[in-house]
């Protein structure tokens, strides 16, 4: 059974960004990345639906440690998985990689101060089992095999083609056809103006409108800096103003929520025109209840004002042979329906994880500095902010974890546990979003509490304190040196 210092799950983005900083700032220390599939990349490897891009600009999404070179700030898939396995590639962590690995349980034994960790492999699923110190997971938040998919009456009716966003197929012709997507989220907005190109028309079929906000694609700030100083001071600038710039429009939605929906409401009239009903942009919840809709250049305005895309407000009331029949009465006639209806939330990849032999319930545990759990030894995840880009946690995370596991190594430990030792602590649910794939998954996660460090600020300010700068040994953090042998 081959043994490593650190074993990291999922060579994803927060995976090899794990990998590369553990290269930096723990040189010492043996590790394997341990991949399900059979390539490098995570979201931006599996989803290959047209116009597939980040809703976040690459200054935030990209690394701390290289920076992000191309002139577009909202890069596109094949962009971003191009970063992703170059950085690999540099640091040297693609040839730690193996393919074909899928986690399904990880066991602590607090007498060897170990992990064993089980993958499945080959097509026959045989089970290898590995050994580690420490283990890290960078799976993302989400069930890689299949997206969600609400029942709706009728769907055997439909003689057309129904797809999901998260299986597109390969070879799918939509040039001339009529397409429904149904969703109004990141994936919808995506994929309507791009699919619009070819499509005779795409309607966007929403039950409620999302917010949507409209960036450039090209940063003009940070296309001038790199031209006229060092390439790593330009990124580091322009992530920072970039920072900066998401914190002060997140603080000002939360505080005052009536200005931003004034701001939004006016970004939408100047590209669709003063004529066009509004309603559908124009959601009953407050800005950053949900997540903000991110469309580069306009480009979804743009294809609703050429007139080859649209949106409907309205609710399903059945599939027909040849489209969507609504509660209003309307019918859309459509060859293709995407349901861009959202993921299956899932921790960990649905692995199972035992600690001394008992099983552990993710959901009465609490989350300690958004990456660890109550009783749960030498374990972290990667999972990143909501309200910002996901590297920016995930980076503080990993930069993290290589302190915890330097400092372990300075003073002899062998084992660090979050231990819940204030009874005044109380518990909450760790996210106070109400977008669907959040609410039909709280049950499922794990707790926050009420205050530092279980409390989950999503707030970088004070992540970037806490996790770069704040003490390892706070009073909470349990730990232990290795357990006695004995003598032979």
């Amino acid at each position: 059974m081959e043994h490593f210092d650190v074993m990291i799950v999922g060579a994803g983005l927060s995976g090899v960004g794990a990998a590369c900083q553990l290269r930096q700032s723990s040189p010492r220390k043996s590790f394997a990345i341990l991949e399900g599939r059979g390539a490098m990349g995570g979201t931006w490897d599996l989803f290959r639906y047209p116009g597939v891009r980040s809703d976040s600009d690459m200054y935030t999404l990209g690394y701390r440690f290289r920076p992000w070179r191309d002139a577009k700030a909202i890069a596109d898939g094949p962009a971003i998985l191009k970063y992703i396995r170059e950085t690999a590639a540099e640091f040297g962590v693609d040839k730690r990689v193996r393919y074909d690995h899928r986690v399904r349980r990880a066991s602590w034994s607090s007498d060897d101060a170990l992990w064993t960790v089980e993958a499945e492999t080959g097509p026959e699923k045989s089970v290898v089992r590995f050994t580690c110190n420490f283990l890290y997971l960078g799976t993302g938040y989400y069930d890689y095999n299949g997206g969600y998919i609400p029942e709706w009456p009728g769907v055997e009716r439909f003689r057309g083609q129904i797809v999901h966003p998260q299986k597109w197929p390969e070879h799918l012709d939509y040039a001339g056809k009529r397409v429904v997507v149904i969703g109004s989220g990141a994936t919808a907005v995506t994929l309507v103006p791009a699919m619009a190109e070819r499509a005779a028309h795409v309607t966007m079929l929403q039950r409620s409108p999302t917010y949507v906000v409209s960036r450039p694609a090209e940063d003009t700030i940070a296309n001038w800096l790199r031209r006229r100083v060092p390439d790593r001071a330009a990124y580091a600038l322009t992530r920072w103003k970039n920072v900066m710039l998401q914190m002060f429009f997140y603080n000002l939605a939360r505080k005052q929520p009536g200005i931003m929906k004034r701001l939004i409401a006016k970004g939408v009239k100047n590209h669709l025109g003063e004529e066009y009903d509004i309603k559908h942009f124009s959601p009953q919840y407050n800005p950053w209840d949900q997540r903000l809709c991110l469309v580069p250049d306009a480009d979804l305005f743009r294809a609703i004002r050429k007139g080859s895309a649209s949106v409907v407000t309205d609710h399903i009331e059945t599939f027909t042979e040849t489209g969507l029949r609504l509660k209003s009465g309307d019918h859309l006639d459509a060859d293709i329906i995407v349901t861009a209806t959202g993921l299956v939330l899932k921790l960990m990849s649905g692995l199972q994880l035992v600690v001394d032999g008992a099983p552990v319930d993710l959901s009465k545990t609490m989350a300690y500095k958004g990456m660890m759990y109550s009783d749960v030894p030498n374990l972290a995840s990667a999972f990143g902010y909501t309200n910002a880009s996901w590297t920016l946690k995930c980076d503080l995370t990993a930069e993290y974890v290589c302190r915890l596991l330097n400092h372990m190594d300075r003073c002899g430990y062998a084992r660090c546990t979050p231990r819940l030792n204030d009874p005044s602590l109380t518990d909450e649910p760790i996210l106070d979003f109400t977008s669907g794939y959040v609410k039909r998954a709280l049950h499922t996660l794990p707790r926050q509490g009420s205050k530092t460090p279980w409390r989950l600020r999503q707030n970088y300010f004070r992540d970037l304190s806490m996790l770069r700068y704040g003490r390892v040994e706070d009073g909470t953090m349990e730990f232990k040196a290795a357990p006695a042998r004995p003598q032979t």
